[in-house]
């Protein structure tokens, strides 16, 4: 069956959105905000703030909130088979003070700064530049070897890449591309790389100086066009700029982009508006009845597949084997709507069945080879966990839509008005042992007021008869659950 794919682009004056659509499905969904741009593949001149021999590493200010992370791998790149130790000692390559040339690996997650490299490279359409390495590559997605051996060749005889000091890898949109169409790729990527050195030349302090393209335009250089049937966008000034990129670099999509005029906003078609909430949801339904329950925390995140509703046909054994399965498809997609990436924790329902397990951990990796970004996975464990990683390069959907909630920082729960009124209680009893009260009014939420002057009025007359003081209660519709207030009169 052949599939539709279509790339929708919303656009508004703070935010673009991009959504990738097959066969009617979203299956991924990229936010940029004007005042929060993703820094991943931005250039910087940095300083050396700190040197870290305990950890092979160093902290570099490149003019951000919090210093990079520089670990001594990607200082230099070792040459296979060779014995240079200086490689592996991050002493002998930086030092306190000292200028050097960064690129963004990782955005900064959490409480953590970004993640650097100096080996820096700067992508094109059909070509990835790396100013620091002297090789030529030819990425390994293209299948037909000799196709690869043309490309290899091809480049080399391209004047601009052989006066060159750096090398190149040809990626896998370039298949089937003649020498002038490879050939203005490499002049567009060295007059990009003079430009970048030029500004680094003139940077006094930590700053940028080479930022990759928006949103809007990376969606155009990155996709595979081959597959892509049209390209639709909200916006005719940001239309007309992504029509610029694809004269000068993207030709092959002349006739697929072009301006969204529906009625609807862009985003409800496909119920991708409603997708979105879905995914900033922990449950996500299966078709069958059954369903996931996806956590994402610092460390990981753990996806549990269950059968719900999922009653079967035939015997508990195959409704297992039948859920788990379909999971696999919903838990491939949702690893990339949501974005989600680090180390991530499987818990399908156990299988007795060496088959069944084998059959499911095909599909997995079949769904998963789908994925534009590496993730690796293991074989199932006794328990029916399956460990994988999922490379992480930007934060995911939840954490770029959402905060910790302010009433339960982030915990997911809130005690019970039961347990507040307990608290409230104790509060009470040590404020008049260390002050001389002649009444109380505590101010509380609704929720919390309604259990004390109900289901604990005899407690509250206790302990007004202890204390010999009255206690008045008064509700507050602005107090969160947790929230309250004794106030001695």
């Amino acid at each position: 069956m052949h599939n539709e794919e279509k790339i929708l682009v919303n656009v508004t004056p703070n935010e673009t959105r991009v959504a990738w659509v097959e066969n009617g499905v979203l299956q991924e969904v990229w936010v940029e905000r004007a005042n929060k741009r993703g820094l991943v593949g931005n250039i910087y001149m940095g300083k050396v703030e700190r040197v870290l021999p305990g950890m092979q590493a160093a902290f570099i200010n490149i003019g951000l909130e919090r210093a990079a992370f520089l670990h001594v791998s990607d200082v230099c790149h070792k040459a296979i088979g060779s014995e240079d130790e200086d490689c592996e000692d991050i002493t002998k390559l930086l030092r306190q003070g000292q200028k050097i040339m960064v690129q963004v690996l990782k955005d900064p997650l959490g409480t953590k700064g970004a993640r650097i490299t100096m080996q820096v490279t700067i992508p094109s359409r059909m070509l990835v530049y790396m100013p620091v390495e002297n090789t030529l590559g030819v990425s390994q997605k293209i299948d037909d070897s000799e196709e690869r051996e043309r490309l290899r060749e091809m480049v080399k005889t391209i004047p601009e890449f052989t006066d060159s000091e750096g090398g190149v890898i040809v990626r896998t949109v370039a298949e089937g591309v003649d020498f002038h169409e490879m050939r203005a790729d490499m002049i567009y990527l060295q007059r990009l790389w003079n430009g970048v050195q030029e500004r680094a030349k003139a940077a006094r302090k930590p700053a940028l100086i080479y930022e990759d393209l928006p949103l809007y335009l990376r969606i155009l250089r990155d996709i595979p066009i081959d597959r892509i049937e049209n390209i639709r966008v909200d916006s005719t000034e940001t239309l007309n700029k992504m029509r610029d990129f694809v004269e000068m670099y993207v030709i092959e999509l002349k006739d697929r982009v072009g301006l969204y005029q529906g009625e609807r906003p862009i985003f409800d078609l496909y119920n991708i508006e409603e997708e979105i909430q879905t995914a900033l949801h922990k449950r996500v339904n299966l078709k069958s009845g059954g369903y996931l329950i996806i956590d994402q925390t610092e460390a990981m995140t753990t996806i549990d597949v269950n059968t719900g509703a999922f009653v079967g046909h035939r015997n508990l054994e195959e409704t297992i084997y039948r859920t788990n399965l379909e999971a696999t498809q919903a838990i491939a997609r949702q690893l990339r709507l949501r974005n989600l990436g680090g180390i991530i924790i499987l818990d399908f329902i156990d299988m007795d069945d060496a088959e069944h397990q084998s059959h499911v951990l095909n599909a997995l990796t079949k769904e998963l080879s789908k994925d534009r970004v590496k993730t690796s996975i293991s074989n199932i464990s006794s328990l029916g966990l399956v460990e994988m990683t999922r490379k992480r390069t930007r934060e995911s959907l939840e954490r770029t839509l959402c905060e910790p909630c302010p009433i339960c920082n982030g915990s997911g729960t809130v005690k019970t008005p039961e347990t507040i009124a307990y608290e409230i209680f104790r509060e009470i009893t040590r404020m008049a042992r260390s002050f001389n009260a002649s009444k109380y009014r505590v101010i509380a939420a609704e929720a919390v007021v309604s259990r004390i002057m109900d289901e604990e009025s005899s407690s509250v007359a206790e302990l007004e008869a202890f204390l010999k003081k009255s206690i008045r209660f008064q509700a507050e519709s602005s107090y969160a659950q947790e929230q309250f207030d004794v106030v001695m009169m």
